[in-house]
């Protein structure tokens, strides 16, 4: 188990990263949307990836189970871009 100053760390690390999605949207004359929207998607997958890994404690798991977690993950992003098309 992570001791204090990890889950510090990664608290400071994750305000950090909310910070940077709004840094995205303030300023429009640097980010264009698309750009704004795929830098908060990247930041939103890592934000989760810190959280599933440290607060959840999936980095003491044995691999196995951090795989099928990464396929059912992959499979969740699957169907949300499939009901996505669907709805164009």
């Amino acid at each position: 188990m992570a001791d204090a100053r990890t889950y510090v760390l990664i608290y400071v690390v994750l305000l950090v990263l909310g910070t940077g999605k709004f840094v995205f949207f303030t300023f429009d004359d640097i980010f264009t949307y698309s750009m704004a929207m795929g830098g908060t998607i990247i930041l939103a997958v890592a934000k989760s990836l810190l959280i599933a890994g440290y607060y959840q404690h999936l980095i003491e798991e044995p691999r196995a189970v951090t795989y099928m977690m990464s396929i059912a993950v992959f499979m969740v992003f699957l169907l949300t871009v499939a009901a996505g098309y669907s709805i164009q």
